[in-house]
């Protein structure tokens, strides 16, 4: 299990924000609830602690770089998982309104149970495929931030998350070394969607020797309707 402290510092030197004593315990119970679980259900490739530190707690937060100083007042993460990057946003937002998306099951059960153990209140857990979701009026074009992390190929996960932001929001893509190359590659189907991209930023976390990126993109006209495709479609034929 690894020392709080120094979450807490790299927070503060990563993206300049001090945790408070209740966002600090409601991190430690976050943490012991998914070491549990991992356990029993394997809900994360990620099992060492400083690795869970850093890939999953401090890379969730690594968000902030993109989202200072612009709206921030409703997000959807999609392919959550087990609530990375999501519920530490929440943590360290608390104001946010958040809604997780994931089709599996034993993932969404434990979103809803953090949740529910934290009292974690304007969040909500969907069991979903982002292609229904993003059809649904509810949800469609709501959001000012939709965000995803090593869910897919660019061109494939802005199909996925620009349905869901609203004009003059933006789409933030977690990736690794791949960042630069992908976002030149899914220009067109950025551009088809509505989007236009912002920025890349490149990040670097503590230990982690491979490179970071934070691929924003803003949304500047509304999503066609025949977006996203139908359930795969994407998948099968990116843009």
């Amino acid at each position: 299990m690894w020392d709080m402290k120094t979450l807490i510092e790299e927070t503060q030197d990563l993206i300049g924000l001090s945790l408070t004593p209740y966002q600090i315990s409601q991190l430690k119970r976050y943490r012991q609830e998914l070491e549990i679980w991992n356990e029993r259900y394997s809900l994360t490739a990620i099992h060492d602690p400083e690795k869970v530190r850093v890939k999953h707690f401090l890379d969730s937060f690594s968000c902030y770089l993109a989202m200072e100083n612009t709206p921030v007042e409703t997000l959807i993460d999609v392919g959550s998982g087990p609530g990375f990057p999501g519920i530490p946003l929440k943590i360290l937002l608390p104001e946010l309104k958040v809604t997780l998306v994931d089709s599996v099951r034993k993932k969404t059960d434990f979103c809803q149970h953090i949740v529910d153990v934290l009292h974690l209140e304007g969040i909500d857990v969907k069991r979903e495929r982002a292609e229904r979701l993003a059809n649904d009026p509810r949800y469609r074009e709501k959001y000012d931030w939709a965000v995803a992390r090593a869910v897919a190929h660019l061109s494939e996960l802005s199909e996925y998350l620009i349905p869901f932001v609203r004009l003059g929001g933006r789409m933030l893509a977690m990736k690794g070394e791949s960042g630069p190359a992908e976002a030149h590659e899914a220009s067109e189907a950025i551009k088809l969607l509505g989007g236009e991209l912002s920025r890349v930023r490149h990040l670097t976390l503590p230990g982690v020797a491979e490179n970071r990126y934070l691929v924003v993109v803003e949304k500047k006209a509304s999503t066609p309707d025949r977006f996203p495709r139908r359930v795969g479609i994407p998948q099968k034929r990116p843009l």
